[in-house]
């Protein structure tokens, strides 16, 4: 995401992290009450503050009451872009838990979702991987919502197999900014160009990655040549 971007955070317990430079970052953190049971500060009170705050993108923690669904997805609706976690073994799953109680979404809403990814944890090997990124699709009339699963990770030699073409994301995509297909695939190459060069460098901790972020963001051009000429990393960081 762009650094210029406000991102407004909203978590019980302040775990996540963004670069150190150039980032309109708003932290929020919940609050228990005292001992006389006022001062509760929940998730729903904030993310209801979050909303006064012009943000570009809201990012919470984790969603886990209905109330707390719908103030997230008329935040969707009211163009902001959205983040957020919630516990399910595949998008299927998440989906199934959304719809159902406690929860209770209407299924016209999840249609706003426009990618799941699923994370995994290997507790034997202590790894953790992305299972799979789906599209969340519509039904026709009455049908059932329905996931285009794009990418799925072989766990047996822990590589990842193309299993479907975008299509959601890529209409989306076209209405928002005028790109064509051909436009968006060949600016994805670029950015796997730039992510495989990273990789390569081993540009992993967090104030790296942010600073090649930043740069191709206000440098495009020049940092992709950089990745493309494979130039050490030290003439950049």
């Amino acid at each position: 995401m762009p650094p210029n971007q406000r991102l407004v955070t909203i978590e019980d317990t302040r775990e996540l992290m963004l670069p150190s430079f150039q980032w309109n970052w708003v932290p929020l953190l919940t609050r228990n009450a005292n001992a006389e049971g006022l001062g509760e500060v929940t998730m729903l009170d904030l993310m209801v503050t979050s909303l006064r705050m012009r943000p570009d993108r809201i990012l919470l923690g984790e969603m886990r009451t209905q109330r707390e669904a719908e103030v997230l997805f008329e935040a969707m609706h009211t163009g902001h872009s959205v983040y957020s976690t919630i516990h399910a073994d595949t998008a299927m799953q998440m989906i199934r838990r959304l719809t159902a109680p406690p929860m209770n979404m209407p299924p016209t809403d999840i249609e706003s979702v426009h990618l799941a990814v699923v994370q995994y944890r290997d507790r034997r090997k202590n790894l953790r991987r992305t299972l799979e990124i789906c599209e969340i699709l519509p039904g026709a009339q009455d049908e059932a919502l329905s996931v285009n699963v794009i990418y799925r990770w072989r766990p047996r030699d822990d590589t990842f197999d193309k299993v479907g073409e975008p299509t959601k994301f890529l209409k989306e995509l076209n209405l928002h900014t005028g790109m064509t297909k051909d436009e968006i695939l060949a600016d994805q190459k670029n950015r796997a160009a730039i992510l495989k060069w990273m990789v390569k460098n081993k540009l992993n901790d967090i104030n790296s990655v942010g600073k090649i972020m930043s740069m191709y963001y206000s440098q495009p051009d020049e940092i992709l040549e950089i990745a493309k000429s494979s130039l050490a990393a030290s003439k950049v960081i």
